[in-house]
């Protein structure tokens, strides 16, 4: 353990930066609701209450398919305050929502469709995809996000690679198409307003704008611009790399300390993957560096690159930044190769820091020798814990003689998922507020 004395302390942040994008996309969507149903009442009311239902759940079914589009449009102002995590984890959940609410579409429209005649719900459907323009493909786009939506449950995700997931999750682009010519071709919210009509193709020009813009437009002039590539491969350990990679201009690549990139190291067994890694130092204009741990085929073979290799790097991503501060002094948390955006916090942080490192072993304890000095030069203290998983090192009695003063502190925490969901409800135990728990979990959504 390293301890000095405090040095200055900086005053805390005023600005919630997660407070206000997430207060912006609530107020997006409750606007767009709004303008959905002031159209949909302006076209009138069919006699049927079943078909005015399930016309309406239609029309929510498609907005919040345009709002799910934005959620992974991976736009840097949303990432930056809300992180790609929370993001994908909003996206999921609107997903299941598309999903009900289409299936009422469905339910309403072929009961009130079905009423007074004898062809009964199934038939009425039939009938509708045979005789009615965009029906067909209507029934297309259902079948689509219906197969998403069960590969997407928690069961099935589990057991398919994610290659395999994401190959079928690219299919719900096909159905947003589908389900946007058939609604503009016989919804009557569009077919007797051109107003709607005109809102409506703004409406879905922004969200798939979004997504070309953040997908495809960003990561592409980024990588021109910077032209990556390998610098130098140095070996950590007997199972961790650093990687430092090199380019034009880094100066004014937008990264933070904290944040991570997808990585595609374009070699000829490789290029095709994307693997996201933290940085493992704070950006100096120059290099960028990540550190991995192997884990499987993929990143055994990182210790194999070469120098001079290029790199398709898309990102930076993430909020897990100095810029979500609330207090002046920190508190930052890792676990085994959690460590490297820890460490590169700690370089970028201002304030008193208590830096501890959770490890089985001391040999487990990647860049401690480079973190320890960091943390002398910063003033930091750093504490090394060490030993098996039980009991829990990380209990809220241990934390609180760690670090007696937690509760007045910002919490970063970085580490394998079992041991930061300890930490978590150790925090919670020790009634650290939820606005000073700062951390991020890796989960990619299509």
């Amino acid at each position: 353990m390293t301890t000095t004395v405090k040095p200055p302390t900086a005053p805390p942040t005023a600005t919630r930066p997660k407070v206000v994008a997430r207060t912006g996309l609530y107020a997006v969507l409750a606007a767009n609701a709004a303008l959905v149903a002031l159209f949909f009442a302006q076209a009138g009311f069919a006699s049927n209450a079943l078909i005015v239902i399930g016309r309406l759940a239609g029309l929510y079914g498609a907005l919040f398919m345009a709002f799910q589009l934005l959620l992974v449009a991976r736009l840097p102002w949303l990432d930056r305050r809300i992180g790609m995590d929370r993001l994908t984890s909003w996206h999921r959940w609107t997903g299941f929502g598309i999903l009900w609410t289409l299936l009422a579409h469905l339910v309403f429209i072929a009961f009130g469709y079905a009423q007074g005649t004898e062809v009964g719900p199934i038939g009425t459907v039939v009938d509708l995809a045979e005789t009615t323009e965009g029906v067909l493909r209507a029934l297309t786009a259902f079948a689509i996000i219906l197969v998403v939506g069960c590969v997407s449950a928690r069961y099935a995700r589990r057991r398919l690679a994610y290659e395999t997931w994401h190959f079928i999750h690219l299919y719900t682009y096909v159905a947003v198409l589908l389900a946007f010519t058939h609604q503009v071709a016989v919804g009557t919210t569009f077919t007797s307003s051109n107003a709607a009509k005109t809102y409506w193709y703004g409406l879905w020009t922004v969200a798939l704008g979004s997504v070309v813009l953040g997908r495809m437009v960003l990561p592409l002039w980024r990588n021109l611009r910077h032209q990556f590539r390998i610098q130098a491969v140095v070996p950590e350990s007997d199972n961790v790399v650093s990687i430092y990679v090199t380019g034009r201009d880094l100066d004014k690549l937008p990264a933070q300390a904290g944040q991570f990139f997808l990585w595609r190291f374009l070699t000829k067994d490789r290029w095709w993957q994307a693997n996201p890694f933290s940085l493992s130092a704070a950006p100096d204009g120059r290099t960028l560096r990540l550190t991995a741990k192997v884990a499987g085929d993929g990143t055994a073979a990182l210790r194999h690159l070469k120098p001079g290799t290029r790199v398709f790097a898309e990102g930076p991503y993430g909020a897990f930044t100095a810029l979500h501060r609330t207090r002046p002094e920190a508190v930052l948390i890792a676990g085994g190769v959690g460590v490297t955006p820890i460490r590169a916090l700690l370089e970028e942080l201002h304030g008193h820091a208590v830096v501890i490192y959770r490890v089985a072993t001391d040999r487990d304890a990647v860049l401690y020798e480079e973190l320890r000095e960091l943390a002398h030069a910063k003033g930091a203290e750093l504490h090394l814990v060490t030993g098996p998983p039980v009991p829990d090192k990380l209990a809220p009695a241990e934390l609180l003689r760690l670090v007696p003063d937690i509760t007045d502190r910002d919490v970063f925490l970085c580490g394998p998922p079992p041991m930061m969901n300890a930490v978590l409800g150790s925090l919670r135990e020790l009634n650290v507020p939820k606005a000073q728990t700062h951390f991020e979990r890796f989960s990619l959504a299509g």
